[in-house]
């Protein structure tokens, strides 16, 4: 009987299989690990490329159109309201 709970107690579960692991397996497992056997896959970009390019092109022109387009008291209030919100932190 003890030898089974300190048999069981040392023993590592992989997370969500209930499966238990001994310590050959979790020895594999940190090998593994640290020489990057496992093979890294990336996730498949879904985006459609053409809508990417549109949205980095406006995202350029954006900040600088917008500033063009202010008067200088609408600058200073936007500056105003950036200070205060710095230091109400």
């Amino acid at each position: 009987m003890l030898d089974r709970v300190c048999y069981t107690s040392g023993m590592k579960t992989i997370k969500g299989k209930g499966k238990h692991l001994d310590f050959a397996q979790i020895a594999k497992a940190v090998v593994d690990a640290a020489t990057d056997e496992t093979p890294q896959v990336e996730p498949e970009d879904k985006r459609n490329p053409h809508a990417v390019a549109l949205g980095s092109l406006g995202g350029q022109k954006g900040g600088k159109a917008r500033a063009e387009k202010l008067t200088p008291e609408q600058r200073k209030e936007i500056a105003k309201k950036a200070a205060q919100a710095r230091w109400k932190k």
